[in-house]
């Protein structure tokens, strides 16, 4: 049998699982510290550009738009190579938590805006009328409300979040796709390469898919 699903590739497949699970370490650590930069960046700039503040809105409009509106692996390409031309030196691992955290942050903070806006105005003229600043306000009054509503698409970047790590495999990023390009072209046997790594993004993204599904269903019934 000749075919990607010939005995020997699998065995030599099996004989090299610890360059599948270094790639799989890295994706996921990858995942979490760039996911938390993503929620960080998206509060903020979702908090400022629901506020009064042209100034402060018109940074948060810059961002997205440069963002949302550029490919990711321009943005990565740019922190990658670009960067030393200013004499700023970043290792891989950094690139990769900045290049897709500050890519996601920009989707998260029009999330976050849309559930801040989706909550009653009133909310926010009570706290102030309560003695809340701005910033009060928002942490205890409006975002613990926005937060159910942002919750559902806020996993969903998650899942896509971790997808798109996979764009580090262009500047040898150490991931698991990079993992799986550089076993398999040592050797030529790409079928269990990619079918191995489909499985493996398929066990981190498949259970927080379904659990976005489940919110969705939830917060439609109690609409």
């Amino acid at each position: 049998m000749n075919g990607p699903f010939a005995d020997y590739k699998w065995a030599a497949l099996a004989h090299d699982w610890a360059v599948f699970g270094e790639g799989f370490a890295n994706t996921v650590m990858v995942s979490c510290l760039a996911l938390a930069l993503a929620l960080a960046l998206g509060v903020l700039f979702g908090v400022l550009g629901s506020s009064n503040w042209k100034v402060f809105k018109g940074i948060t409009r810059v961002y997205v738009e440069a963002i949302q509106n550029t490919p990711l692996v321009i943005q990565v390409f740019f922190l990658y190579h670009g960067l030393p031309h200013l004499g700023i030196m970043l290792p891989v691992f950094a690139v990769g938590v900045l290049g897709v955290g500050m890519y996601h942050g920009a989707y998260i903070s029009e999330v976050v805006r849309a559930g801040i806006q989706a909550v009653p105005r009133g909310q926010l003229e009570a706290a102030y009328s309560q003695g809340f600043s701005f910033w009060g306000a928002m942490r205890y009054i409006i975002l613990p409300q926005a937060k159910r509503m942002a919750f559902p698409p806020l996993t969903n970047q998650a899942v896509s979040l971790i997808k798109n790590t996979s764009v580090l495999a262009m500047v040898a990023g150490g991931e698991l796709m990079y993992q799986a390009d550089s076993w398999s072209s040592t050797n030529l046997y790409y079928g269990p390469a990619y079918i191995a790594t489909g499985v493996l993004y398929l066990m981190l993204c498949l259970p927080l898919a379904t659990y976005a599904r489940k919110l969705e269903r939830k917060a439609a019934v109690n609409v």
